[in-house]
């Protein structure tokens, strides 16, 4: 695997996550911009929504996370998730699903670090991050980042204001972490990985060596991200009207067999996948930890 010091990072996550996105999207305004080339090391993209919702109607979002800690800076009519608004937050990996009861008006822009991005980022591990969102100035200290996000209207222009508050922070180039993106590429990108010990003898690395890189810099362990991108895999070809027999997709994507494909499905999504593929509503009560995980 070669270094990209000098390179665009190769690409780490997908745009995936919103579950029944038709759906979700006539509730809120969703877009996706890109960093710029040299704050893009460590971040994978900028995202924003908003909503504006009738009084007394709530909508529940539902999104499958992916293996990355966001920094975001929030307003709105009602508290998000404990936090009075407006807010600037740090939210870590979440584990299962997030969900989040949208009511009145509301707005949120955020960035979403790639896996390990938040850790070579700020030189911490992010453990302890892991299914928590924290005030941003417990983990970057003071800043003026509320005043200069808030005021402007425009997601282009908070998202180059946004690199410029980055980039005054960057940290010099860290080579472990970009051995971790690359490894992170591959299993991303090959789905005949489906287990950790695949990863090794696909890339090479050990697997103490594995465990203590997803450690330091991730926050969950390689065969969490394994699974969960195989989950995402599922959820975006189902979403994309793969209507084939779900033996045959969970062969493909790499579990033993459909009754475990099932059982895994439905213990992380609140419905089994033939439910989920006949449009079937979401459950409630099944998510992790707060945090906006639209992006």
């Amino acid at each position: 695997m070669g270094s990209w010091t000098n390179a665009t990072p190769p690409a780490t996550g997908t745009r995936s996550g919103i579950l029944r996105p038709d759906e979700a999207l006539r509730h809120f305004d969703r877009s996706i911009l890109e960093p710029a080339d040299d704050v893009s090391r460590w971040v994978e993209h900028y995202w924003s929504v908003r909503w504006s919702l009738p009084p007394g109607t709530t909508y529940r979002s539902v999104v499958l996370t992916h293996p990355s800690v966001h920094l975001t800076v929030e307003s709105g009519t009602t508290p998000h998730y404990g936090f009075a608004m407006p807010a600037a937050l740090v939210n870590g990996v979440v584990t299962r699903t997030f969900e989040i009861d949208l009511s009145g008006d509301g707005r949120a822009f955020g960035v979403r670090f790639r896996p390990g991005g938040f850790g070579a980022f700020t030189g911490r591990p992010v453990a302890e991050l892991t299914d928590r969102a924290v005030p941003a100035s417990e983990v970057l200290g003071p800043s003026d980042l509320l005043e200069r996000v808030l005021p402007l209207d425009h997601d282009v222009d908070r998202a180059r204001t946004m690199d410029a508050f980055l980039r005054e922070r960057a940290p010099a180039p860290d080579p472990t972490y970009e051995r971790l993106l690359d490894l992170v590429a591959v299993m991303l990108a090959d789905r005949s990985l489906t287990t950790v010990e695949a990863v090794t003898e696909r890339t090479g690395v050990s697997l103490r060596t594995l465990q203590r890189l997803f450690r330091r810099y991730v926050g969950v362990g390689p065969k969490w991200m394994l699974r969960r991108f195989r989950l995402h895999d599922a959820v975006s070809m189902i979403d994309a009207g793969d209507r084939r027999d779900l033996a045959s997709l969970a062969h493909e994507l790499g579990w033993y067999d459909q009754a475990h494909f099932t059982r895994e499905f439905t213990d992380l999504i609140g419905v089994p996948p033939s439910e989920y593929a006949g449009r079937a509503p979401v459950s409630p009560g099944r998510g992790g930890a707060a945090g906006p995980r639209a992006g």
